[in-house]
């Protein structure tokens, strides 16, 4: 019996057989490991060494970014004549963590070592989400003005404050931009910006997280004053959660600095409640006045990593990810990101700055628990105005069958739109923008389903806003609510002229190769995790398998969200593997698996590993399912 597919199965072309032998030869690797890594366009044996082990002797000289020999010697002489620095970031984690990694690789450089904090020449600066909406305010440089700071560093944003630069440049005060998002049609007059994406910037990687734009400020600064390079190291574990909760592409630089603050996270429990960043060694004077060679890799000598978190981070292990193995990019991303998020959805950023920076684990815990604490606050939030939401859609004539979504509810509140936004993507697969009022604006978010240029939309639809910004999968904008009309009708027309007549977009599932039961073996599952880390760009592997079979009496429901578990077997596996398998979302399919407990079905997954009481199991995280 035919079934509509709810999702489109897509296979990897075949690699060319040639390089695929190659790869086999010369590693001493399965075929399918060979396969996948000619998928990831890794083509010869050099590549797949430098792919397997990521070296951070292999990351790029900071001095090839634009502004960089402007930047460096400005943070030096601001370090030498003990003038007062602003760190000022997003209210997002890669803006928190951003700030957090500055703040503590230069606060040893610019204090005395007994400096009380509110003494402190180096200050962290998270704008008010509601009071200063995204990016570098006018608050915040008449604050920097005010408190006698003489240079702002600016991170994950900036890179279109052209006023706001403008007005600091008239009271004397510098700024130095960090970031990674698309800049506009003018650069903001400043001292120097820092952005691999700029037109005129040929640094070899362009994907770096705003965190990642930090680090090469601080690599460059390090190489400058000629300090070495463990405390900066040390300060991975930060540039690590900005990759994972930012979905920047986990390639590159990314993986490679990713893949070394993994090892920070995946410590023994007693060790990473011992450990904390390693303080920076102060460098004297001449240090300071040293020079910037050019073209040179500071992590050409590598010196031993330090192991263990700081105090912040594994407080936050300790409440976010509790179980023993080890962590992933994914759990970084739904284990520690939406509580540092929360900090700036519910309430006060700089709570979750303050966690990252606490000195002790004693302080660490308690900032942590206020944290956890507003994220459980966000979570109910979270849930109501998506029940909200969806009401709202399936209660529109139009709802099921619209182009797009576009939602507007007075009273919605503000931090939890983004996560509305893909809540309502996930059930009705198409361009989403969910909007609250405040100060009179109608502001929020939009989510975009794969292929789909929301940025490109909200291009069209400029007249009509004040203010947006973003990228093609995720963008946020404000706009006078007397234009909600006109903006919601220009939206669906300009989706409805991108799609083709008729076509509704169907979520795509991206698979790797069959795998038939047989291969899960325990050499195998090894070989994988060669692979790692995952994310964009380098996803785990999904495979698919055919003749396979629900065990009886094992097909449930889970939770109140429509998700699936189940036990699979491969009846013509010849020792009868059975393995558990879920499927999140996918409790639609529960009737059809109890009303043919005997029908043959297709799945593709990702294969992980369950931890529960101590006990690791293999599992299926089923993507979809087809019958045969």
């Amino acid at each position: 019996m035919a079934v509509i597919p709810f999702k489109r199965w897509i296979f990897a072309p075949d690699p060319d057989p040639a390089v695929v032998e190659a790869l086999r030869s010369a590693l001493t690797i399965s075929p399918l490991l060979a396969r996948l890594l000619a998928q990831r366009g890794i083509a010869s044996p050099a590549a797949a060494h430098e792919f397997f082990k990521p070296n951070l002797a292999h990351l790029h000289s900071p001095w090839l970014m634009c502004d960089m020999e402007l930047a460096v010697p400005r943070v030096a002489k601001a370090l030498r004549s003990n003038e007062k620095i602003l760190v000022l970031g997003d209210y997002d984690v890669d803006g928190i963590t951003s700030v957090a990694l500055v703040v503590s690789y230069l606060r040893p450089l610019a204090d005395a070592p007994d400096t009380p904090e509110e003494q402190s020449r180096l200050q962290p600066y998270i704008p008010d989400r509601h009071r200063e909406g995204y990016g570098i305010s006018m608050q915040a440089v008449d604050f920097a003005k005010a408190q006698g700071f003489g240079l702002i560093i600016s991170l994950d944003c900036g890179v279109k404050a052209v006023e706001q630069v403008a007005y600091a440049n008239t009271l004397g005060v510098d700024f130095i931009i960090c970031d990674h998002h698309l800049p506009g049609d003018e650069l903001p007059p400043a001292l120097a910006v820092l952005d691999p994406k700029r037109l005129d910037c040929t640094y070899p990687y362009p994907e770096l997280s705003g965190c990642g734009v930090g680090f090469k400020l601080l690599q460059g600064l390090t190489e400058h004053l000629g300090l070495p390079t463990a405390p900066l190291y040390a300060q991975l574990d930060l540039v690590t959660v900005s990759i994972a909760a930012d979905v920047v592409p986990v390639t590159g630089e990314n993986r490679i600095l990713a893949a070394h603050g993994l090892r920070r996270f995946n410590v023994t429990q007693a060790a990473a409640a011992q450990a904390a960043t390693p303080p920076l060694a102060h460098a004297s004077a001449d240090t300071l006045d040293g020079p910037a060679p050019r073209h040179h890799n500071a992590a050409s000598s590598l010196p031993h990593l330090s192991e263990g978190l700081r105090p912040g981070l594994a407080a936050l292990h300790e409440l976010a990810a509790p179980r023993q193995g080890p962590l992933s990019l994914s759990s970084l991303v739904f284990g520690f990101a939406p509580r540092i998020n929360a900090a700036g959805r519910m309430g006060d950023a700089h709570r979750a700055v303050n966690m990252l920076l606490a000195p002790t684990q004693q302080e660490a815990r308690y900032t942590a628990e206020v944290v956890d604490h507003m994220n459980q606050e966000r979570r109910l939030s979270d849930a109501r105005t998506t029940q909200e939401a969806l009401a709202l859609i399936a209660e529109d004539p139009d709802g099921a069958t619209a182009p797009a979504t576009v939602l507007f509810q007075p009273h919605w509140p503000q931090g939890v739109l983004g996560i509305v936004a893909s809540r309502c993507l996930d059930q009705y697969y198409r361009p989403t923008v969910i909007l609250t009022e405040r100060d009179g604006m109608a502001t929020g978010s939009s989510r975009s389903v794969a292929g789909f240029d929301v940025h490109e939309v909200l291009e069209a639809c400029a007249p009509l806003l004040s203010q947006f910004g973003g990228h093609r999968a995720a963008a946020g904008l404000t706009l006078p609510v007397e234009n909600l009309p006109a903006f919601r009708e220009q939206f669906m027309r300009e989706v409805a002229a991108r799609v083709p007549a008729g076509q509704q977009p169907v979520r795509p599932v991206d698979i790797d190769a069959w795998l038939d039961f047989t291969q899960l073996t325990g050499d195998f599952l090894i070989e994988m995790q060669r692979l790692e880390p995952y994310g964009p760009g380098n996803p785990a592997p999904v495979f698919a398998s055919a003749g396979l079979r629900a065990v009886p009496g094992s097909v449930r429901p889970v939770g109140q969200a429509g998700h699936l578990k189940l036990r699979l077997a491969q009846p013509t596996h010849p020792s009868g593997l059975v393995l558990d398998a879920i499927g999140f979302g996918l409790g639609h399919y529960l009737p059809r698996l109890l009303e043919a407990p005997e029908a043959l079905i297709s799945a593709c997954y990702i294969l992980e590993m369950n931890e529960f009481r101590g006990q690791r199991t293999l599992q299926l995280r089923l993507l979809d399912l087809r019958w045969e």
